[in-house]
């Protein structure tokens, strides 16, 4: 047991702050291109797309690159198919063994439809990262968990709904979601394509604010086991598009005194330029914006303050460069 244990810790240790930074010196727009010129390539023949997107590329990065990136831009989302595999979670949620035979039946079709119409949910996406990240030699897993969102896991860990990725960069593992950087399902359960780069070797700490493995090994970080996944603020993929991690509060859950002095931070990563900073309440169709002081940026931390004049319990949220990016839920007492 303790040798099992030091395993892992060494595991972790070796995979803290393992993050695209450490590809700065990397200029991804090659393998950006790669993908551009084989967009609308067939997947009948996965061998000859893994060839063609990677044998130009000198680096595993960005051949790693080249293939996330025509992944997510040439796959679409099948919310009908998620509709279908949580109804069945649900259904079977006190008969796991009954669940996972209906599961395998159904992957063989979920892989027809994403091999003929290039459609699919978490899992084919996760899959198909994997399956040329092998042909092009390059090692990778597909992780499996609880994704966060406004419409899943929000106050409490209720289904294991989600797949992600881990690839093994210059002998350290990082963390992507193809699914999430391919684009949104909006509120009409239609799929709106649209590339979100900031899922890409995403630092764990952030990546933690959404993403929950069933192993905890793979959060990649130490700090971040046994914390509760559910308590921090919602974020949004705002927040990954722009890069910001809110610091505090830490909780999304918020009990304050009326006109108490409220401290927001949020930390920006990868030198992003982050402006028009602001907390709103959303009443109707309309934004009504707090009035904020002492607002600083020192490196990569931004602060400001705010004292809530009001009682009440209502959802106020954090706007950076004019977009929500996470949430809180205010009580004033």
């Amino acid at each position: 047991m303790k040798q099992i244990l030091l395993l892992l810790l060494i595991f972790i240790a070796t995979n803290v702050n393992a993050q695209r930074s450490d590809f700065k010196t990397i200029d991804f727009s090659r393998a950006d291109k790669v993908a551009k010129l084989n967009e609308g390539m067939s997947l009948d023949n996965l061998s000859l797309l893994a060839h063609k997107l990677t044998y130009s590329l000198p680096t595993k990065v960005e051949k790693f690159r080249a293939i996330y990136t025509w992944v997510c831009t040439n796959i679409k989302n099948d919310p009908k198919q998620e509709r279908i595999i949580s109804r069945k979670r649900r259904g079977f949620k006190n008969d796991s063994i009954s669940f996972l035979k209906w599961n395998h039946e159904y992957k063989k079709i979920a892989f027809k439809k994403l091999l003929k119409h290039k459609k699919t949910m978490c899992t084919g996406y996760a899959y198909l990262i994997k399956e040329l990240c092998f042909l092009a030699n390059i090692e990778c897993k597909i992780i499996d968990g609880y994704g966060r969102s406004v419409f899943t896991n929000i106050d409490k860990l209720e289904l294991a709904n989600h797949s992600w990725n881990a690839v093994k960069l210059n002998e350290k593992w990082y963390l992507c979601d193809p699914t999430w950087s391919s684009g949104y399902v909006d509120g009409r359960n239609i799929f709106r394509k649209e590339y979100n780069e900031g899922y890409f070797l995403t630092d764990p700490v952030m990546f933690a604010k959404s993403h929950h493995p069933l192993q905890e090994k793979w959060l990649l970080d130490s700090t971040l086991i046994n914390t509760s996944f559910v308590e921090t603020p919602l974020i949004y993929r705002e927040a990954y598009k722009h890069q910001v991690i809110p610091m505090s509060p830490d909780k999304m859950n918020v009990v304050v005194k009326k006109n108490t002095e409220v401290k927001f931070s949020f930390k920006s990563l990868h030198d992003t330029i982050i402006d028009q900073v602001s907390i709103i309440r959303i009443i109707g169709n309309e934004e009504k914006k707090y009035k904020i002081y002492d607002l600083k940026t020192e490196g990569a931390l931004t602060t400001f303050k705010n004292k809530f004049k009001y009682k009440g319990r209502f959802d106020v949220h954090l706007k950076t460069n004019n977009e929500i990016v996470a949430t809180y839920v205010m009580k004033v007492e």
